[in-house]
């Protein structure tokens, strides 16, 4: 038989309704400016929660997740990220040669105290931005390079892209980095190609990024419209009020740490950028664009080790899982006899 529309209270089963009327009869008094009497209250205490969610009581917590934080003359974008573990018979296949990837490189870097901006000092003979530029590279699924840096630094990249096998020379193109990193993400973007399938973001002191990572976000991003690559927090995390007392502690099993790349379809970027823009929000990473316009965001599992090298602490970190990657590397090829 055909199936016919029915209307939301034929939908909700009586348990749900009831909750619902409830609610919306304390919401009514309240606008009102009025008390419920002491027998409702007594009433709708002895309401038990429902463990189904009815559609109604669903969408009264999206409205009430929705909007931003003030902060000065700016407002904080509202996370809405969705974790999601997915096998890749559920993940979407990336063409050849259809993403773009955009290698941040404008960050000065003050916390590690050198002379220069982090992404530039020498990682075992190398400087640390190139690492990235050669990973991208040397991916089939990346079929263009856009660097976001000062014009002064842009020969360590035109160097190392120099020194790459032909195979792996990739178009590369140029971008300014701007106050902020949404500044310089939105460089990078209108720098990019017409064409890209996607669009993936990588903060180029990262230089341990893993290819099989990077992939997997690719694939979710192709498969949402928005990844990025994560792992799970291992410590405690608490909120802490202004005065330093602890606020509460947060569910660690919820909580994860965000990394780069973050692999975006350009059309649902630039959406996102018009709507912060419009808004005069302030986002902190790039996947918050995508946030900021309730669109889902995927997380990928990555990598203990795709650190961002922002400390001597982690320069030493770096140097280590980067001698141990090259040990695992000559342990595994072939001795010839």
């Amino acid at each position: 038989s055909t199936p016919t529309a029915r209307s939301l209270p034929e939908i909700m089963d009586p348990m749900s309704r009831l909750g619902c009327f409830a609610g919306l009869v304390l919401v009514v008094l309240a606008l009102c400016g009025s008390r419920a009497p002491a027998n409702l209250q007594t009433q709708i205490a002895r309401i038990k929660p429902h463990t189904a969610v009815s559609p109604a009581s669903a969408a009264l917590r999206r409205i009430h997740n929705l909007g931003c934080v003030a902060r000065g003359p700016s407002r904080v974008a509202r996370r809405r990220t969705h974790v999601a573990a997915a096998s890749d018979s559920d993940r979407a296949e990336v063409p050849e040669g259809s993403v773009t990837a955009i290698i941040l490189a404008g960050g000065v870097g003050k916390r590690m105290g050198a002379a220069i901006p982090k992404q530039y000092l020498d990682l075992n003979g190398k400087p640390i931005a190139a690492y990235s530029l050669s990973t991208f590279a040397q991916m089939p699924e990346v079929g263009e390079l856009v660097v976001v840096c000062l014009e002064d630094w842009q020969y360590i990249f035109e160097e190392e892209h120099e020194a790459l096998p032909d195979a792996f020379k990739k178009p590369l193109v140029w971008a300014r980095p701007g106050n902020e990193r949404q500044d310089s993400v939105y460089n990078g973007l209108q720098a990019a190609r017409d064409d890209a399938l996607l669009v993936a973001i990588h903060d180029s002191a990262r230089p341990l990024i893993d290819v099989q990572d990077a992939r997997n976000c690719m694939r979710d991003g192709a498969t949402v419209g928005a990844a990025v690559l994560g792992v799970p927090v291992k410590p405690t995390i608490k909120e802490v009020n202004e005065d330093g007392t602890v606020a509460k502690t947060l569910v660690r099993s919820k909580l994860w740490e965000v990394q780069t790349p973050q692999c975006i379809k350009p059309g649902l970027l630039k959406e996102g950028f018009d709507y912060v823009k419009a808004h005069n929000l302030e986002v902190t990473d790039d996947v918050s664009v995508i946030e900021a316009i309730e669109k889902p965001v995927l997380i990928t599992k990555g990598s203990y080790t795709n650190i961002k090298v922002t400390t001597p602490d982690d320069m030493s970190v770096a140097i280590k899982f980067l001698g141990e990657s090259a040990d695992a590397t000559v342990s595994a090829t072939p001795s010839v006899a």
